[in-house]
């Protein structure tokens, strides 16, 4: 009997042991863009090496005072060049849980009134804007040793070079558009900067970084409001905040499914500024949220000699499609809710998200069109969108389309229109499709799960 209550101790107390304090501890690199010859975007003394710097270490020292069952690996602490492959290499080698990669953005215009903060994930950018971004933050490269060996003939400015992220595939999708989405909600209500949304361009940073990876671009360098605010204490402080904040619930879910218990201070120590101090920067259109919107990966990106990124439009959603068109109609149809409202409907996506995951590639979807498909046919349908969460059936992000399918890949909801086993009946359906999403293409389907 004794033998048996001893049995019983032993295996009480592991239990206890695995489940509340972690075997490893959280790991997440914090990589602050450019830095000693390479400054990045610069405007008169505005330069974004130094505004990624500081809002890095804000963002460090919040996690090392907050989280103590969290690593923070540093790609840089100073102002010193890093090869763009070694940031990628210090966060594989940590066995990183999350790369986080800071950036501030830029247009080829002295000045700019755009402005807002966005975040990248890794994929292939199909607008013009997305692929200027990814051509400037890879045209890095050029100042390394020996890159055209190291990056076996990649060529930041060759629209052919940036192809090869059509055909990867990102098996962290899931989790970096999970975070990336965080982020931007932190922006928007932690910092109450404008929510540009989450966005997908072929970034190396972001390709060679085996783990959920994100790409932040803070704001505008040229928008003389939004550089004034980036390069002051007060900013930098608000935007790691914000970066925090998403951390904060990432990790919390990361917990979850490991079977973990956080190990957090009862009173977090935040550097977050008075609310009264950040109105008074903040203009008060900035500070109106229009009714939160599904984020959606971007299917729907040349830098100049002068470190700038394109001339972008302002747009206070988290809403990207294959089409930009989609963003303003997420923009300005949108009816504006109460706030209650407004803090209700991202966690109903989230709800839904978490109580179906994925746990395959390809997800069947129940369909109208799987009852007119005779079993083993080839089905041809014509994809338009891709979503992080799933829309409802009359969605105005469709744009009258219908009948409307989708399907799961990779943790991600993608739409199709239309249903047909006719190739030419196809081709008609993406001219149908063509003036409303510029760059729908035709998929296809065999017993309802595409055929790659």
């Amino acid at each position: 009997m004794k033998k048996i209550i001893i049995i019983c101790t032993l295996l009480l107390l592991v239990s206890i042991n695995f489940s509340v304090f972690p075997a490893d501890k959280f790991v997440v690199v914090i990589d602050a863009g450019h830095g000693g010859k390479d400054g990045g975007a610069v405007r008169g003394t505005y330069k974004e090496k130094e505004i990624n710097l500081g809002v890095a270490l804000a963002l460090g020292r919040l996690i090392e005072a907050n989280m103590s069952d969290v690593k923070v690996v540093y790609t840089r602490k100073t102002d010193v060049f890093v090869d763009l492959y070694k940031r990628s290499e210090i966060a594989n080698k940590a066995k990183a849980n999350l790369f986080i990669s800071i950036h501030t953005n830029s247009t080829a215009a002295k000045t700019t009134t755009a402005s807002g903060a966005d975040t990248y994930i890794l994929g292939l950018a199909r607008s013009e804007e997305n692929l200027a971004v990814a051509k400037r933050e890879n045209s890095v490269i050029l100042l390394e040793d020996n890159y055209n060996k190291r990056y076996e003939g990649f060529d930041p400015n060759s629209p052919e070079s940036n192809i090869i992220f059509e055909f990867m595939t990102d098996k962290y999708m899931e989790q970096s558009l999970q975070f990336a989405t965080h982020v931007q909600s932190g922006f928007s209500k932690v910092a109450k900067r404008v929510d540009r949304g989450v966005l997908q361009a072929g970034f190396l940073v972001l390709r060679e970084s085996g783990m959920p990876s994100v790409l932040i671009e803070l704001g505008f360098i040229n928008n003389p409001a939004e550089a004034k605010y980036l390069t002051s204490s007060l900013g930098q402080r608000s935007m790691a905040s914000a970066i925090y904040s998403a951390l904060e619930k990432y990790k919390k879910d990361f917990d979850k499914k490991q079977g973990r218990v956080a190990i957090a201070d009862e009173t977090p120590k935040r550097d977050t500024p008075k609310k009264e101090t950040q109105t008074k920067i903040e203009p008060s259109k900035v500070n109106k949220d229009p009714e939160p919107v599904p984020v959606t990966v971007s299917s729907t990106g040349t830098p100049d000699t002068t470190n700038s990124k394109p001339e972008t439009t302002t747009s206070k959603n988290a809403f990207i499609s294959k089409n930009n068109d989609v963003n303003k109609l997420a923009a300005t149809n949108q009816p504006k809710p109460s706030a209650n409202k407004a803090s209700e409907a991202p966690k109903k996506n989230t709800a839904k998200t978490e109580a179906a995951p994925v746990k395959k590639a390809e997800t069947k979807v129940s369909t109208k069109a799987e009852t007119k498909i005779a079993a083993g046919v080839l089905e041809y349908r014509v994809q338009f969108l891709t979503a992080g969460s799933n829309l409802p059936k009359n969605s105005s992000a469709f744009k009258g389309l219908s009948p409307v399918d989708s399907y799961v890949d990779g943790g991600v909801f993608k739409y199709t229109y239309g249903s047909t086993t006719d190739e030419a009946e196809a081709g008609r359906l993406l001219r149908e499709a063509k003036p409303k999403f510029s760059d729908a293409f035709i998929v296809r389907f065999r017993d309802n799960v595409r055929v790659k």
